[in-house]
């Protein structure tokens, strides 16, 4: 892999858990704010370079995120994620995890984990994917929240 491209991934998203001016939002919802440099994809949907709110619907093994734009008016995606585990918990920060883009396509949003759980949010791709992106480049952003 060259530098460049693994600097392209590494500086790709900015994570923040603030949830300031949300009524409502918390640990409940896990509600974070994510903005991306450059398109991305998650399971059937490709969002722009911006900034978004991913947050929880559900609760048990298989969660509900939908993805809304900065100012929650519009919903780009509502998808079923299955429940992720993490050895080491972080008191502070959102981590999410992207796989570099495969076959001329943009890097894939694999997982979040809200700050402070041990259990995150891993999307499910379908199966043709989910194997390419397993042999992808894999990078891990924590916020510095």
């Amino acid at each position: 892999m060259n530098v460049k491209r693994l600097a392209a991934i590494a500086s790709l998203v900015l994570v923040s858990g603030l949830m300031a001016g949300r009524v409502g939002a918390g640990e409940n919802d896990q509600s974070i704010k994510v903005t991306f440099s450059q398109p991305v994809m998650v399971p059937g949907h490709l969002l722009s370079a911006g900034t978004y709110w991913f947050e929880v619907m559900g609760t048990g093994d298989r969660q509900t995120v939908r993805i809304l734009n900065e100012d929650q008016s519009r919903t780009y995606a509502i998808l079923q994620t299955i429940n992720r585990d993490r050895p080491v918990t972080r008191d502070s920060g959102t981590e999410i995890t992207i796989a570099e883009g495969v076959g001329g396509q943009p890097p894939a949003v694999l997982s979040w984990f809200y700050p402070g759980w041990m259990t995150g949010h891993e999307f499910i791709y379908p199966k043709h994917v989910e194997k390419e992106l397993a042999m992808a480049k894999h990078e891990t952003e924590v916020s510095g929240d």
